[in-house]
């Protein structure tokens, strides 16, 4: 089996990359080989043509390879919430939060990720923002938070829109502010749930082999429990995947994001999430929670 991320050198799926890479899917049967797949609709696309049999990936963006949700499920979250940071250039001398700042400023983002961003600096009254794609992110394994930061130290974009991992480099070089974390409190409280972290596979394979979608699920929720215990199991597994100086900083990357760690699908923010699909116009009306999340699954995890 096959398990697709559109990007490795980062938090955001990590969760999924421990449950592979210490062998949890193993425990539960399941023989998984990670796969890199860029941008996130790309993964999906896979996902629906049945050359992977899981996404990680941000939810609401599994509606470009399944409108309407059909055919597919989420069967667990990898952590909760609004993952990406906006970073703005150090020397723009923004104070955080300030939106008048950001008017006329250039922001990079990856697509789908960027719907996000519209919607988040819309419902903050923020306008006169230009988002483009992030320099250099082309190709089917591009790492996008890296690639983010590489641009905005080259002065080709003024922020990026993209993972902690990108934001950690661009602030530890001080080529970087962050100007919002929407997952800890910046932005309107709605935004928190536009998006997640989640693993998603197909309605054909619950249906054909629900014990692969539940020992997945088991095993994703067994790796949060042991990087939980010890952030620094997660250096271990970044040294065979990651470069050298990105090895040294997941460890803490993984700490601060354990708030968050959880993989449960609340219908709450589900809902946050479908409002914030139909605002802007990736699925056409009310879905239902039971088309989205596999409840089968949810229940034995």
């Amino acid at each position: 089996m096959k398990l697709a991320i559109p990007d490795l050198v980062s938090p955001s799926y990590f969760p999924a990359i421990a449950a592979i890479e210490l062998g949890l899917c193993r425990k539960h049967g399941l023989d998984v080989a990670l796969k890199v797949i860029s941008p996130v609709d790309a993964a999906y696309r896979a996902l629906r043509d049945g050359t992977v049999d899981f996404v990680g990936g941000s939810s609401h963006s599994a509606v470009s390879a399944f409108p309407d949700w059909h055919g597919v499920k989420l069967i667990c979250a990898q952590s909760r919430g609004l993952y990406w940071f906006l970073v703005m250039r150090a020397d723009l001398g923004l104070d955080r939060g300030d939106a008048a700042g950001l008017r006329r400023c250039r922001i990079g983002a990856a697509p789908w990720v960027r719907l996000t961003l519209e919607r988040l600096l819309a419902a903050s009254g923020i306008d006169g923002v230009t988002i483009v794609p992030i320099p250099g992110a082309a190709g089917a394994r591009v790492n996008y938070g890296v690639t983010a930061a590489r641009a905005l130290a080259e002065g080709l974009i003024d922020g990026f829109w993209a993972n902690g991992m990108g934001a950690e480099l661009a602030v530890r070089s001080g080529e970087g502010m962050v100007f919002l974390d929407p997952r800890r409190g910046d932005g309107p409280a709605e935004c928190f749930d536009y998006t997640t972290a989640t693993v998603a596979t197909t309605d054909r394979l619950i249906e054909r082999a629900p014990e692969a979608a539940i020992g997945m699920a088991r095993a994703v929720a067994e790796a949060q429990a042991v990087l939980r215990d010890d952030p620094q199991v997660a250096t271990r597994i970044a040294g065979a995947l990651f470069p050298p100086a990105e090895t040294g900083l997941i460890a803490e990357l993984i700490r601060r994001d354990l708030p968050f760690y959880d993989t449960c699908l609340p219908e709450r923010s589900v809902a946050g999430m479908i409002a914030f699909s139909r605002e802007v116009g990736i699925v056409s009306g009310p879905i239902p929670y039971d088309r989205i999340v596999a409840v089968s699954v949810r229940k034995a995890v």
